[in-house]
């Protein structure tokens, strides 16, 4: 049998949707009751903003208004569009409805199927692969819209120390276009660890099967996302969190045509806290001038990835010729790593 011919995937372009309130970090040390000053919000969790949801931005509409600004961006016509891969969070409008199949009403994508990924703020670079081997695999499919929506900063009890590392969980919609027999912004190598011993480590404890909402724990339910096992996820996390994205960064490269750290010209870093941001750079010997610390955005899980390519070309940081190396992680564990050579 013979394989199928690699065609260029590319992106086509991108689209962003971020609410108009914000919560700053004197908000975020107050709603800590003084655990947390303003200053070290600032300082050690890197957060001097983030984007807070208004009422009308539920997760599936902030995902379609995304997908609409891609759509505006790029002048493409939504009936070309024949794949939807919805990034968005399982925390939406209405439990048990899918995302994508919204997002392609609402653009009018008439002509796509869709389906829904989830792989927490793992999922867009995630889709990135999944779309690029959709298109490989496939001589129907030649576009496919990633979109989605995120809010799950509305689960975080600012009073709970253990889980100020999620602090900085904002809200926002994110998309990329990508289509085959692209001349630029092509999609190269990807790679990804999981680890399932962490599965339930994390998450929102209350209101699931195990531990269903009742009359008395709705207000504690809707607050509830925890470390469930604080020690085990922190200690196994000092193991193998940093060692798994190196390993993830290297095979992205390496499978994008046998490239090194020394060619990375700007890396797009989901937000954490401030040191860990100083850290990775250093030790991958990238200036600090060759990335953005989202630290006027917090942390807006999946959508990370659209909002630092926007800001990256925004300030001349990503430019023809820029190889991209975006990296991400998600709760449950999963470390990701793609490679995207942007321009022609």
């Amino acid at each position: 049998m013979t394989a199928k011919k690699e065609e260029n995937i590319g992106i086509l372009g991108y689209g962003l949707y971020l609410p108009e309130p914000r919560m700053t970090a004197r908000e975020i040390s107050k709603a800590t009751k003084g655990a947390w000053t303003e200053e070290a919000v600032i300082e050690k969790l890197g957060i001097i903003q983030k984007p807070l949801p208004g009422p009308d931005d539920g997760t599936q509409k902030m995902g379609a208004r995304a997908a609409q600004d891609a759509l505006n961006r790029t002048g493409l016509d939504p009936k070309e569009i024949d794949v939807i891969l919805c990034v968005g969070e399982e925390w939406k409008e209405y439990g048990l409805t899918t995302s994508a199949l919204y997002i392609q009403d609402a653009i009018g994508a008439s002509n796509a199927w869709g389906i829904d990924v989830a792989n927490r703020c793992c999922t867009t670079c995630t889709a990135l692969k999944m779309a690029k081997d959709l298109l490989i695999a496939d001589d129907e499919i030649d576009t496919v819209l990633i979109a989605g929506g995120y809010r799950n900063g509305d689960f975080v009890d600012y009073t709970d120390k253990n889980v100020s590392m999620m602090y900085n969980l904002g809200a926002g919609g994110g998309a990329f276009i990508v289509r085959k027999g692209m001349d630029r912004n092509l999609l190269l190598g990807s790679h990804m660890i999981g680890d399932g011993s962490l599965a339930h480590t994390a998450g929102v404890q209350i209101g699931g099967i195990n531990e269903p909402f009742t009359a008395d724990n709705v207000g504690e339910g809707y607050k509830s996302l925890r470390l469930m096992d604080a020690e085990r996820m922190k200690a196994r996390l000092n193991d193998v969190s940093l060692p798994n994205w190196y390993h993830c960064i290297d095979e992205s490269l390496r499978k994008s045509g046998g490239l090194t750290r020394a060619d990375i010209d700007y890396l797009g870093i989901l937000h954490f806290k401030r040191s860990q941001h100083i850290a990775m750079l250093k030790e991958l010997g990238i200036p600090d001038e060759r990335s953005i610390y989202l630290e006027h955005y917090g942390h807006i899980g999946q959508v990370d990835q659209m909002l630092t390519i926007h800001l990256g070309l925004a300030s001349g940081k990503i430019k023809d010729g820029t190889l991209i190396t975006l990296i991400a992680a998600g709760i449950g564990y999963v470390w990701a790593a793609n490679c995207v050579r942007w321009g022609k």
